[in-house]
């Protein structure tokens, strides 16, 4: 059994502390049409590596699992480079963005199978003429609820699943969904210990994490340090509720930051925000650093009296075990 990186396939024993939700480089479609939209790769390697060295030296964390969506700027061969530099477990994914903001026309017009075709070949031959491989699948739905089209998608993502045997991860936007994603996959076939339901974390009512996690799948608290969508301490309230009801082997601990960006942001941003960003990154503190999880929210856990070894298991055991496609634990509560 191995796991598929943007270097190579490598063992489950080299998975080690995982950060499953976290992007590199994000471009939405359209920005490469924006004059003002700068893009310096080799300044952006420079310091993604710096970033990823950081997280490996400091933190302990071997591998970096990035699903950006193909139209989001994915490019795996940057990806790869990053990889090396940094001496990172680095795995990509195939598969798109939600309707609202993704999915291409082209794309929309194709068939399932059609679909499933793409992510296939992403997963066993590899991505364009690269040769490199994505090792999971992403899945992405809006809100309030699953789209006919979106629906299209998740089916496809099913028929890939069951050919290639690789996990599912998904988005969900503002905390919707989830279970809904969850009926679509048992519909497809797909073990829901397969799936990781995404951003569950904006959420802030415990009855939907439980649902989540009763569904059996596992649990994404994976925009911690993103304010704009929940409070941290209330992440914290509920992860450790989550994990001391006996569900921590389904919660799966990341922020889904990234390091570059193209362009301005798929949404206005007003002056005060602005010039919030502007001065963060004056002191090269913007984009936000990867360490934040490990410098101030596990801080937070274990002020809520969740062990640390509980939180480490978090992430050394259950990306391992997702990944491997091992049937959860029994739930246990304290």
């Amino acid at each position: 059994m191995h796991v598929q990186t943007v270097t190579g396939p490598i063992g489950l024993d080299q998975l080690g502390r995982t950060l499953m939700h976290e992007h590199l480089f994000i471009a939405f479609p359209g920005a490469e049409f924006d004059p003002s939209a700068m893009f310096d790769r080799a300044a952006f390697v420079t310091e993604a590596v710096r970033r990823l060295k950081q997280l490996r030296i400091e933190h302990g964390v071997r591998t970096f699992v990035d699903p950006c969506p193909i139209e989001l700027g994915r490019d795996v061969a940057l990806m790869r480079e990053i990889a090396e530099k940094s001496e990172m477990h680095v795995v990509c994914t195939t598969g798109f963005y939600f309707e609202e903001m993704g999915l291409p026309v082209y794309w929309r017009a194709r068939t399932v199978e059609e679909i499933a075709g793409l992510y296939i070949r992403e997963i066993t031959y590899g991505i364009g003429k690269t040769g490199i491989k994505a090792g999971a699948i992403k899945v992405a739905t809006g809100a309030p609820a699953i789209t006919g089209l979106e629906h299209k998608f998740l089916e496809a993502a099913c028929l890939a699943q069951h050919a290639t045997g690789v996990p599912i991860i998904t988005h969900t936007q503002d905390g919707c969904a989830g279970p809904e994603q969850q009926a679509a996959f048992a519909k497809g076939g797909v073990p829901a210990h397969r799936c990781l339901i995404g951003h569950c974390c904006g959420n802030a009512d415990p009855a939907y994490h439980r649902r989540v996690v009763d569904g059996g799948s596992y649990i994404g608290f994976d925009r911690i340090g993103l304010l704009r969508f929940q409070p941290d301490e209330i992440r914290a309230d509920n992860l450790v509720r989550l994990a001391q009801s006996g569900h921590r082997a389904q919660i799966m601990m990341s922020q889904d930051r990234h390091c570059g960006w193209l362009g301005k942001y798929a949404r206005q941003i007003g002056p005060q925000e602005q010039a919030r960003i502007d001065r963060l990154r004056t002191e090269g503190q913007w984009p936000p650093h990867y360490t934040y999880l490990f410098t101030d929210f596990i801080p937070m856990l274990k002020a809520r009296g969740l062990p640390e070894a509980e939180i480490y298991s978090i992430l050394d055991d259950n990306p391992r075990r997702f990944f491997a496609g091992e049937p959860l634990p029994p739930a246990r509560g304290h």
